[in-house]
């Protein structure tokens, strides 16, 4: 298995949702997995633009990330491409529903064998991303 997909339904509608994406100190705030912090050094939110941070573990290692925005589509995709190791594309797509919006998680890695030794870590971590993000929003 090399992709991994969540979905979580948030009271808010897609507008919102975005807001905490687009924003780098809301994005700060929820990115990765519980305990993590980050440190964006580079935050251009814009088809082509970069995206270097640290993301900053409990025990105070840091792990330098490196992505590009290969697309966004305001208020509805965000399409990431993780350029250094791991690397993976990621898809957030804001579906709305009802009142709120459905959120959709699609990584794609480029390693099967990694992705696959990895899905203990990673299926648990993206869940806490959302769960991160709704924390977020409850915030707005």
């Amino acid at each position: 298995m090399d992709t991994f997909q969540n979905s979580r339904y948030f009271p808010h509608s897609p507008p919102t949702v975005f807001a905490a994406i687009q924003a780098p100190e809301r994005l700060a705030r929820w990115w990765g997995p519980k305990g993590f912090t980050n440190a964006f050094e580079v935050f251009e939110f814009r088809a082509g633009g970069r995206w270097v941070f640290d993301m900053v573990g409990p025990d105070g290692s840091r792990y330098a990330n490196e992505s590009v925005f290969l697309s966004i589509e305001e208020n509805r995709q965000v399409l990431i491409d993780h350029i250094c190791a791991p690397l993976f594309k990621l898809t957030i797509t804001l579906d709305p529903e009802g009142d709120g919006t459905r959120v959709h998680w699609l990584q794609v890695f480029e390693d099967a064998a990694f992705a696959q030794a990895m899905k203990h870590i990673l299926e648990p971590a993206n869940e806490q991303n959302l769960d991160r993000l709704g924390a977020e929003l409850g915030l707005a």
